[in-house]
């Protein structure tokens, strides 16, 4: 699960965009309807659970960060780490990383301390990878964490993970910034139970971070207090009242009337309107993300390159993005965007045309019918469309969609899902995974390391992975192989320039845009930078 017009260039070199600012006003260089070291966050959807490990969404993520802490984190570029719990960054230079990449060590910061003033040591740590492997505890994602073949504990503030395969993704998947991140949760307090999902911690969590738990009035709002003895020093703003604001426009009234200071990760739709607020900060927060139409790719005649390269070149992408996003996207060319250091320059481009998409279809031997329509051994070149019921962007795009690719000759037709169906495993007859479509327009959400992997290796294929484009390429799982052993950023890069050379080329998906998440906040609320993962990772520098 993150730029049109002249300050693109400028705004892809950073983790974040401010597209709107005005400057403070009132007493003591605060507007007047700021309450001063208060800050007032709107979020939609109330969180199930405030257990770190348990958070299967970025609401619940959000307010996991604000009790607990990773072992690392990255700044508001997404390029350079910055040690949380870890005392510094496991790195080969410093030793942290064996030489084989088979051990990862970390130093732990000393003198840290639970909310409940217990001692935190390496011994969290490990208990925390254990919850994660424990089969019975209900977390979203072991990705990284199945590669630990155990975890040594040789003195407080020592651990020691041991790998079963050289994994260079390591120090940004083990309670870093990946796509499911995890932050360290207490032993004395949770390892007697065999397992968390229905513990009192779900509801009241004890962690080592910013802030510490006060009261969560169920269904209305959640309130946060500063822990002063934060390791990383007391944070500024001694309150945070998290209000449950169910209706989007509700929440927009509540910017208006600055009744809230930060509305939660703002929708697309919503982006025009708040453009034109005056007294409001826009943050455009890049994420290693991407919204894609993807292809099966096992199904004729999607299995030929050149009607995949053909629809590609059917569909306008900067008009989607205009059309769908109001500017808050960019135009993609691949799924890796500009301010990753994998993003690759020598790859396939594909502009929009028509005509184009047209003559690659003839050189392939497919010819207009009487309709427009082209034709190939008295088959048209007829496809679904599929897609989630839920979204409002994906709605709206699937008929520009079917309009484009009319142009083209390929005649359409709609298939929607609800996104339980269309999203679920294999096992529980997913749409996706089962292989059951032509074309599907849905997105990807990925941590801060480039790895994709999980996408686009034959072993991924379901019910092994994520590569539901049935997709294989033997040239391109030597790639991903090399850039997964190896901890040098050059190989890695020259790794990655290979994938997205072979991925651009033979079009399994069509990267439509790179979306940023929209963040509206109180022009007041001074250090806000979220980084490409987590937008409250430097909560504790926050000053209003």
């Amino acid at each position: 699960m993150r730029r049109l017009a002249a300050f693109l260039a400028v705004a892809l070199l950073c983790g974040c965009t401010k597209v709107a600012t005005t400057s403070a006003g009132g007493s003591g260089g605060r507007h007047s309807w700021t309450i001063p070291n208060t800050l007032r966050i709107g979020i939609q959807a109330p969180p199930n659970t405030l257990n770190p490990m348990l958070s299967s969404n970025t609401t619940e993520a959000m307010l996991a960060r604000l009790t607990n802490d990773a072992l690392v984190s990255v700044d508001e570029t997404g390029k350079k780490q910055v040690p949380m719990l870890a005392a510094e960054v496991p790195t080969l230079e410093n030793g942290g990383i064996s030489a084989d990449g088979l051990t990862i060590t970390y130093k732990l910061r000393h003198g840290v301390v639970w909310h409940d003033g217990a001692p935190f040591t390496s011994q969290d740590v490990k208990f925390s990878y254990q919850a994660i492997m424990n089969s019975r505890n209900n977390v979203i994602s072991r990705t990284g964490y199945s590669l630990v073949r155990s975890v040594d504990t040789p003195d407080p503030y020592t651990v020691v993970f041991h790998m079963k395969q050289a994994f260079a993704p390591a120090v940004n998947t083990l309670f870093g910034e990946s796509d499911s991140p995890y932050e360290i949760i207490p032993a004395h307090l949770l390892a007697k139970y065999p397992d968390i999902n229905n513990v009192p911690y779900n509801s009241a969590p004890v962690g080592t971070g910013p802030y510490i738990l006060k009261q969560w009035a169920r269904g209305d709002h959640l309130e946060f207090v500063a822990n002063e003895k934060y390791f990383l020093g007391a944070p500024k703003i001694k309150s945070i009242v998290v209000k449950i604001v169910p209706d989007e426009n509700t929440e927009l009234n509540e910017l208006r009337t600055h009744e809230l200071d930060w509305q939660f990760e703002a929708s697309p739709q919503e982006y025009s309107q708040l453009k034109q607020l005056p007294d409001l900060n826009v943050v455009l927060q890049d994420r290693n993300e991407f919204e894609q139409v993807q292809f099966n790719t096992k199904r004729p005649p999607l299995d030929d390159v050149r009607v995949r390269q053909a629809l590609t070149y059917a569909i306008d992408r900067p008009k989607l993005v205009a059309d769908l996003t109001y500017g808050s996207a960019v135009p993609a060319d691949q799924d890796l965007p500009p301010f990753m250091w994998a993003h690759a320059t020598d790859i396939t481009r594909y502009p929009p045309s028509a005509e184009k998409a047209r003559e690659v279809l003839r050189e392939d031997g497919w010819t207009p019918g009487p309709d427009g329509i082209m034709t190939k051994g008295g088959h048209r070149l007829s496809l679904q469309i599929t897609y989630n019921t839920s979204n409002a962007t994906r709605r709206r795009g699937v008929v520009e969609l079917q309009a484009m690719l009319h142009a083209a000759g390929v005649e359409t037709d709609v298939k929607p899902y609800i996104a339980t169906l269309l999203f679920a495993p294999v096992g529980m007859g997913g749409i996706l995974q089962s292989g059951k479509y032509d074309l599907a327009w849905a997105g990807w959400v990925s941590g801060i390391d480039p790895d994709n992997s999980s996408l686009f290796t034959c072993a991924a294929r379901p019910p092994n992975g994520n590569n539901s484009y049935f997709y294989c390429n033997p040239q391109l799982d030597a790639a991903e192989q090399e850039a997964l052993v190896n901890f040098s950023i050059p190989k890695r890069k020259a790794a990655y320039a290979k994938i997205e050379s072979i991925l651009t080329r033979e079009a399994p998906l069509v990267v439509l845009w790179w979306p940023r998440q929209i963040q509206p906040v109180n022009p007041d609320l001074k250090n806000f930078k979220p980084n490409p993962v987590t937008a409250d990772w430097n909560a504790y520098q926050w000053d209003i």
